[in-house]
């Protein structure tokens, strides 16, 4: 097991516990975006005790802290995946996921951050933020 990335991260975000690396560990190995009854499917395949709560409570730490993108897909479901380069460089960025198979393309906007920063001032509003998540199906699958 690789050392978790919660261990970098200040004390009372997420305890460096056995199950955290384990949740770490497996959404690492991951090849695009997962769900948490996924990644708690593969926990349990692989012999790790943990449970769905802990999965989400874990995932959703990660993502408070900056370490973990999410993404709902169009049925609402979150889905969970260790940040990329740019999240970590601490650059905004958008994704295209695959609809059948979860993996994803981290990729800028500038058009997009064009857009809405036109539209916020014209609204009168500032400090804006946004998500934009785009699904498609990736090339193995189209």
């Amino acid at each position: 097991m690789t050392e978790p990335i919660s261990r970098s991260r200040p004390p009372g975000r997420v305890r460096g516990t056995r199950q955290a690396a384990a949740i770490e560990d497996t959404l690492r190995e991951a090849d695009g975006f997962r769900t948490a009854q996924e990644l708690f499917d593969e926990l349990r395949r692989r012999g790790d005790s943990v449970g769905l709560t802990t999965v989400y409570r874990n995932l959703n730490l990660l993502v408070e802290a900056g370490l973990a993108d999410v993404v709902h897909r169009e049925d609402g479901e979150s889905q969970f995946r260790l940040c990329g380069h740019s999240a970590a460089a601490g650059e905004h960025h958008h994704h295209i996921v695959c609809r059948v198979c979860g993996r994803s393309v981290e990729v800028a906007g500038p058009e997009v951050e064009a857009w809405a920063d036109r539209v916020a001032a014209a609204a009168g509003y500032t400090q804006i933020s946004h998500t934009v998540e785009l699904f498609g199906l990736c090339p193995d699958h189209s």
